[in-house]
């Protein structure tokens, strides 16, 4: 019964989910409820910032008139949660690190 009645809530929020307009980076991020209940995850104030768009980003800021610009501090476009993934230049870094651990986790090194 308890089985049964965690299934239907998982199915229930994935409808609800899948019809929802908001959320629409954390959806890029998570498609599958059942599978986010699957990850444990640390959740610190930059993950959620990432997963949502929410939070200590120029452009969420400036959208808020909390900051007078939404470029970033690269120059090199709006400081949005996509450009900081994969364009900024000044976490250029830690973004090739991300990626060479990632690519070791698939290889399974």
């Amino acid at each position: 019964m308890r089985r049964e009645l965690r299934d239907y809530s998982v199915t229930k929020w994935q409808s609800e989910w899948d019809i929802t307009t908001k959320g629409v980076i954390t959806k890029t991020c998570f498609t599958k409820i059942v599978d986010r209940l699957k990850l444990k995850i640390n959740v610190t104030p930059n993950f959620t910032t990432t997963v949502t768009g929410h939070g200590n980003v120029k452009s969420y800021l400036f959208k808020y008139k909390i900051k007078d610009s939404s470029t970033c501090s690269c120059k090199g476009g709006e400081q949005t949660i996509d450009h900081i993934i994969f364009d900024c230049e000044l976490v250029e870094q830690e973004r090739e690190r991300l990626k060479a651990a990632v690519l070791r986790s698939e290889n399974g090194q």
